[in-house]
């Protein structure tokens, strides 16, 4: 049972962590980080993402503005960059690496102890793609939420909120440790299926020992 869950858990991982690497780069590029609505204009939405800050009319549509220094943004999105592009990385590689381990793909069937360090190594990958695109989209949500109820900034100051690129973060990090821990697992279930193997020939052979024993005059 385990030679045919085996190839399927292995699929629905690389399936699963390719979700996340999409979402993952969606998220970096969406301009939804942060809205802004404000109470005199209605009809406006402010929003705020890791590259340019974007205003959405309902009558002209989506203007957006790139942001002129690198060096001139919050800590929260200059280091939310970088964290983005290293699990944009990260996530691509652990697809290479974990893609030519695959036990469907006949490329290196003979090779099988390479092949199972690439899904290991390709599972890793895809944790540290999650954890490192959890940890910008979380900062920005936890510094928004301080923003948010600090009470030295007057009431009559728009406050931002929520964006839904967050949460497209969250949903490509859980997808990306969850792709990493089902390519991990069926690795395991692979390091003990030849020993129960061996421990059945070892038996077959005791018994046919047995039988040939009593059988003998």
């Amino acid at each position: 049972m385990a030679l045919v869950y085996q190839p399927v858990m292995q699929l629905s991982g690389i399936l699963v962590s390719l979700l996340g690497w999409v979402l993952s780069c969606l998220t970096t590029y969406l301009p939804q980080w942060k809205n802004l609505n404000l109470e005199l204009n209605e009809l406006e939405i402010w929003t705020m993402g890791l590259w340019q800050a974007c205003v959405v009319q309902e009558e002209g549509g989506m203007q957006c503005k790139d942001f002129d220094s690198f060096l001139a943004l919050p800590p929260e999105l200059r280091i939310s960059r970088i964290l983005m592009f290293f699990s944009n990385g990260s996530g691509l590689l652990g697809l290479l690496l974990s893609g030519f381990g695959l036990d469907c793909l006949k490329i290196g069937e003979r090779q099988q102890e390479q092949k199972k360090r690439l899904l290991l190594f390709g599972g890793m990958l895809f944790w540290i793609s999650g954890i490192t695109a959890i940890v910008p989209v979380s900062w920005v949500a936890h510094s928004t939420v301080q923003e948010f109820w600090d009470e030295n900034i007057p009431d009559i100051v728009p406050r931002w909120d929520f964006g839904e690129a967050l949460f497209v973060g969250w949903l490509a990090g859980f997808c990306l440790i969850l792709g990493g821990s089902l390519l991990n697992c069926t690795i395991c279930s692979t390091e003990l299926h030849p020993s129960s193997v061996h421990y059945a020939v070892a038996e077959q052979q005791d018994q046919c020992q047995r039988l040939e024993t009593e059988t003998r005059p």
